[in-house]
């Protein structure tokens, strides 16, 4: 079995796996338009994370796992408290493209995708108020900073190729905002 990561799975699958493909999906845009009140956040201030928006024109760009024999039930029984229980993600089979260029069959994969049906789900923001939201916001895994930033580094190391312009500007408007609020922290220090 294949299951595919866009998210945090790129670089915190949590589950054994035999081996990895870096690779893409066709008909898929990756969105920060899922909350968060777990991992990335809280109940009075929610993450943002990533889900998928289908879009015949587009591709993401993410980290294919292959699970074999006794992996298969824990990696999945993992997967669906982590994504489906506590994310409220639904599960979908893809067409998974690798980037290795002698794979000439695209293998079906598990992904997994929030909906607009999910009551976690927060939907469209401009890159400011999303940036806004992530600076914020931290869950127990960790800030919702280091997931845009650590999504943002696997983009450009692994994938140098592929535009994810969202992604980016998102980065793009954290960074513009971080040096403000630094200053003020020092300022209030000063004081």
């Amino acid at each position: 079995v294949w299951i595919f990561g866009y998210g945090s799975l790129v670089w915190r699958p949590g589950f054994e796996f035999t081996s990895r493909k870096v690779g893409f999906i066709r008909g898929y845009s990756r969105r920060f338009w899922q909350g968060d009140t777990f991992h990335r956040g809280s109940e009075r201030m929610p993450g943002r994370v990533v889900t998928l928006l289908e879009d015949c024109g587009a591709c993401t760009w993410g980290v294919a796992y292959e699970v074999r024999g006794e992996q298969i039930a824990a990696s999945l029984q993992y997967l669906n408290m982590r994504e489906a229980v506590l994310g409220g993600y639904d599960t979908k089979l893809v067409k998974f493209h690798p980037q290795e260029k002698d794979v000439e069959e695209p293998i079906l994969a598990l992904v997994y995708i929030a909906t607009p049906q999910n009551p976690s789900y927060l939907g469209p923001a401009s890159e400011e108020d999303i940036a806004a939201q992530i600076i914020v916001s931290s869950g127990c895994a960790g800030h919702n900073i280091e997931y845009l930033l650590r999504l943002a580094d696997f983009m450009r190391f692994f994938c140098p190729q592929a535009e994810d312009k969202h992604l980016f500007s998102i980065e793009e408007a954290l960074i513009s905002i971080l040096p403000c609020l630094y200053y003020t922290e020092e300022s209030l220090e000063e004081t």
